[in-house]
């Protein structure tokens, strides 16, 4: 299976485009849109989803990975084999936290490029079709690099920061839920909000915070948008309190 992590946007040509080549490339391979809206140009917030959100893919998945504002820079392309799945993508940060959830990951710099590479769309052109070789089981000319040299930004494993607003209005964070003690109340702007275990444990219209299906904070308004009631939006941060 490939799995789709991009900030293309489901409308216009970009998704499809790149999919079609995945098809063309790779027929007998399916390949599930996990995020294909991550925040546009935010690395480190992709950076903070990609390892709670692959983490429950098959061993087997290969997750091609295309946030990429350098896209035609001499920024390298990247192959990880990380968790018992393998990652394709730009060096840019984009793996900088899987790599610090996953120690004993394996990188190499692609060294493979296709007669026809624009400079513009290094996801149509260029990962795609590495995946999609990939995932029928043929090698891409590499070489390993060490962990240290690629791009490490130094962003934080736990970012108290929202990195994706989803269609409910659902806050998603780069925090993980397992750092926080019970009872603890988090901060958002002027709001101070506490833990519930799910929406029913609290009233309508109320916000709080719980552990999200992928072990992450997410702040959330029961039968209410969250972004909307407490005027969040992808960066926005938060401060944690200790529990009462």
């Amino acid at each position: 299976m490939i799995a789709l992590f991009t900030d293309f946007g489901i409308q216009g040509p970009y998704l499809g485009q790149m999919r079609a080549v995945l098809y063309l490339q790779a027929p007998d391979v399916p390949v599930v849109d996990i995020f294909p809206d991550l925040p546009p140009f935010d690395t480190q917030s992709a950076a903070s989803l990609l390892p709670a959100y692959s983490q429950f893919l098959p061993a087997s998945t290969l997750c091609l990975c295309v946030v990429d504002p350098g896209v035609g820079s001499d920024r390298r392309g990247l192959i990880v084999e990380a968790g018992g799945r393998r990652y394709v993508g730009p060096d840019n940060g984009l793996f900088s936290l899987l790599l610090e959830t996953y120690p004993d990951a394996c990188c190499r710099e692609i060294r493979w490029q296709p007669a026809h590479l624009s400079r513009t769309f290094h996801g149509r052109d260029w990962f795609a079709p590495v995946a999609a070789r990939l995932a029928r089981g043929e090698d891409v000319k590499s070489v390993p690099l060490q962990p240290e040299e690629l791009v490490m930004p130094g962003w934080q494993a736990d970012c108290a920061r929202v990195v994706y607003i989803d269609a409910y209005g659902n806050a998603i964070t780069g925090y993980r839920a397992s750092r926080l003690g019970a009872g603890t109340r988090i901060t958002v702007g002027d709001h101070e909000i506490s833990q519930a275990g799910t929406f029913p444990d609290v009233p309508t219209g109320v916000g709080f915070w719980y552990e999200n299906s992928n072990g992450l904070v997410e702040i959330a308004v029961n039968q209410g948008s969250a972004a909307t009631s407490l005027q969040l939006a992808v960066g926005s941060r938060f401060s944690i309190s200790a529990p009462a």
